[in-house]
């Protein structure tokens, strides 16, 4: 993991600086894997992050917002009891293991003089936030363990706490770099590797292969044990831990610890706020977007069955002619047709020259039976040609709408994006999902929905017109028909999902060169953008009506020209 031992231990190191003595004013637990604590030092205000989520455990400085619930959490309110109000003494780890202790001590919530330890434990899945008293009785903890259910240790209100163990030696007990060296040659035979990444992190505690690879690259040496490489890496790791100024500088799709040249470079902990929460943001949005994008298509497909099955219908209804028919030619041949029940019959169809046909009958009634049931099946049919036509139109509509959200959500570049899309369903149709929004994504990931909310609308300069172009269907609606004027040029791609484009004239004509960058935006913002040859329709707003119920997005025009981009 990139947040490994030496990370925590510079991390531990900077905030030494700053936030010992500070007092506690605030506590928040924004959700069940992160609590943030506010704290007042020498006249500034910092607010120390604590997150133990598998993939982003971490602790840091933030600067960024969160969003906390209306109600806090159980855990969130023993720490408030216990810690609001007392000052910071001591903040250190343990080597290089991934846990830090923060020690309070001062006058409560309640006014009593406490002393306390707050543990963060660092360890992906296994990471926990505990509260312990002067005793290192556990007084809470944002997970519960048991030996009983399988845990290594108990953590649970009221258990001893105990370090959870390692068989992984401790970069300070190494005496020298020799000893360093020694160490890995035993270990190089054990492991039955050369790769110096392998062996020091299957060696030492909190070193990652992360960390290894970027002191390598820094460095200059290959990847290679032996006694030059040991060494240097030996000094560069304790250069790391001695130095006060250790900034963080992306590597290889994560991230590493390096010494910073001057002083006034990014400090670690913000650095590390800054790469997380972008992270965090892009990891929330996809998952946000797959997991609308997968509602949609799933029901999307559940109309594509539906309208199979109508067309089906549909093709049966077409047929209603023939069982009147069938109908007409049994009853006018009952004279002569032998009263007993039969699997067929063959009659002469007179309206095809007399030419035989033969009917399928219901074996278990008479023919005269039959006919009776042929003409009520083509009455049936009739009925229902008309409900199901309609049907099919409705079906259709919502296919092409929900066609043109699938594009939305694929052309979202942000949550807000999403959010808004979502917004823009919901008002669309109640049911067109039929499903909660928090079915779509974890509490965390969303940002409280603004009902009505229309996004940030691009616009472009075109040859100094202004161009507006739509988003989203909301945004389409809103370009079309609150902007624009009806002088307005407005642009669409033919026959395919896309942005609406309003050019405003403000009076003026634009030039067929204009039109036609016009036109090529409209293409770059749809689904045919990566065709080579499409067809752009525009004409005046004034031309261009939304009917009445329509979707969002759904329009009609009229008096177009059409241009052709190449």
């Amino acid at each position: 993991m990139a947040y490994d031992g030496l990370v925590n231990y510079s991390v531990v190191k900077e905030l030494k600086n700053k936030i010992i003595n500070g007092k506690i004013d605030k506590i928040f637990e924004p959700n069940f894997e992160e609590v943030i604590l506010g704290i007042y030092s020498n006249g500034v205000k910092y607010a120390l992050n604590l997150v133990i989520s598998s993939n982003y455990y971490r602790a840091n400085l933030t600067t960024k917002s969160r969003q906390n619930p209306s109600e806090a959490p159980n855990f969130c309110m023993t720490l408030r009891k216990y810690l609001l109000g007392t000052h910071i003494t001591n903040i250190y780890t343990r080597g290089l293991e991934r846990i830090i202790f923060i020690e309070f001590e001062g006058f409560n919530k309640t006014k009593d003089f406490s002393k306390k330890t707050l543990i963060i434990e660092l360890m992906g899945k296994h990471s926990n936030i505990i509260l312990v008293n002067s005793e290192n009785i556990i007084i809470d903890a944002l997970k519960h363990f048991s030996i009983n259910s399988g845990s290594l240790r108990n953590i649970y209100i009221g258990a001893k706490y105990k370090l959870p163990k390692t068989d992984k030696l401790d970069f300070f007990e190494i005496k020298d770099e020799n000893d360093f060296y020694n160490v890995l040659k035993n270990n190089s035979i054990r492991l039955n590797s050369t790769s110096l990444i392998n062996i020091i992190s299957n060696t030492f505690t909190g070193i990652s292969k992360t960390s290894i690879a970027s002191f390598e690259k820094e460095l200059g040496i290959q990847d290679e044990f032996n006694i030059n490489s040991a060494k240097n890496l030996f000094s560069y790791i304790l250069k790391i831990i001695n130095e006060n100024n250790v900034i963080g500088i992306l590597f290889e799709n994560n991230y590493s610890l390096k010494i910073a040249s001057n002083k006034e470079e990014l400090q670690l902990n913000f650095f590390l706020d800054d790469y997380y929460f972008t992270k965090e943001l892009n990891t929330n949005f996809i998952n946000y977007r797959n997991n609308l994008l997968k509602l949609i298509l799933l029901k999307l497909n559940k109309l594509n069955n539906k309208l199979d099955l109508i067309n089906k219908k549909i093709a049966e209804c077409n047929n209603a002619e023939k069982y009147k028919l069938y109908g007409e030619l049994i009853t006018s041949n009952l004279y002569r047709i032998n009263n007993y029940n039969t699997d067929s019959i063959t009659l002469e169809n007179y309206y095809d020259n007399n030419n035989e046909i033969t009917i399928s009958l219901d074996k278990s009634i008479t023919p005269s039976a039959n006919a009776k049931i042929f003409f009520k099946k083509y009455k049936k049919l009739k009925t229902a040609k008309d409900f199901v036509d309609i049907q099919k139109a409705t079906i259709l509509k919502d296919i092409y709408y929900l066609e043109s959200v699938v594009y939305e959500i694929n052309s979202a570049t942000n949550i807000a994006d999403i959010d808004e899309i979502y917004s823009e369903i919901q008002e669309a149709s109640t049911n067109i999902l039929n499903t909660k929004k928090k079915q779509i994504s974890k509490k965390k990931t969303v940002a409280k929905k603004v009902p009505n909310r229309i996004g940030e609308i691009l616009k472009f300069d075109i040859d100094g017109f202004i161009v507006l172009v739509g988003k989203n269907n909301k945004q389409n609606d809103y370009i079309t028909t609150k902007l624009a004027n009806k002088e307005d040029i407005w642009f669409h791609v033919k026959d395919f999902h896309g942005s609406h484009v309003v050019l405003r004239t403000e009076n003026k004509n634009p030039s067929l060169e204009t039109l036609y960058k016009c036109a090529n935006l409209a293409k770059e913002h749809s689904k045919a953008k990566q065709s080579s040859n499409v067809l752009v329709d525009y004409t005046y707003i004034k031309y261009v009506k939304k009917p009445s119920g329509s979707k969002p997005g759904m329009v009609v025009y009229t008096n177009e020209h059409t241009l052709f981009i190449y």
